[in-house]
């Protein structure tokens, strides 16, 4: 076989290979999609029932209730037009609080309702850590200089 053969044969080979490669983990990851829905979308056109996806909205204000176990609470998520309401299990994040952001990620159970299996709430561009709050802008900005001299060196 000529050297110009062997050289097409091997790029068609490689071509293969490249392809399936992608599909393979394209086909890998098929269940690790997570689709993001807003309380409307999930409202006009729910996803099927056990599906993984996330629920993005505001905590509605009055909403939340720790049930009677203690680590379950229960809230709702509404985007203005539309509520969903969620029961989650577990931890609360520490931003996580009525009237603020939150993305929660689970799947919609049979009876509408959304069962969190992880909460990431969202803060504003005004947030201000704990430890930070007492301090007045100026000493704020130093404490961040101290901090960011001390990761440079």
């Amino acid at each position: 076989m000529k050297a110009k053969h062997q050289r097409l044969v091997l790029i068609v080979i490689a071509v293969i290979a490249l392809i399936a490669a992608g599909l393979l983990a394209a086909y890998a990851l098929r269940n690790q999609a997570s689709y993001f829905y807003v309380p409307t979308q999930m409202v006009e056109e729910p996803p099927a029932v056990g599906q993984a996806v996330r629920l993005g909205g505001m905590v509605q204000a009055g909403s939340l209730q720790t049930l009677a176990d203690g680590v379950t609470v229960a809230f709702v998520v509404g985007d203005g037009d539309n509520t969903v309401p969620v029961r989650f299990t577990g931890i609360l994040p520490d931003l996580f609080v009525e009237d603020s952001g939150v993305v929660a990620e689970g799947r919609l159970g049979p009876d509408g309702v959304f069962v969190a299996d992880n909460l990431l709430a969202k803060h504003d561009e005004n947030y201000v850590p704990r430890e930070l709050e007492e301090m007045t802008e100026h000493q704020r900005a130093k404490v961040v200089a101290e901090a960011e001299a001390e990761a440079a060196q």
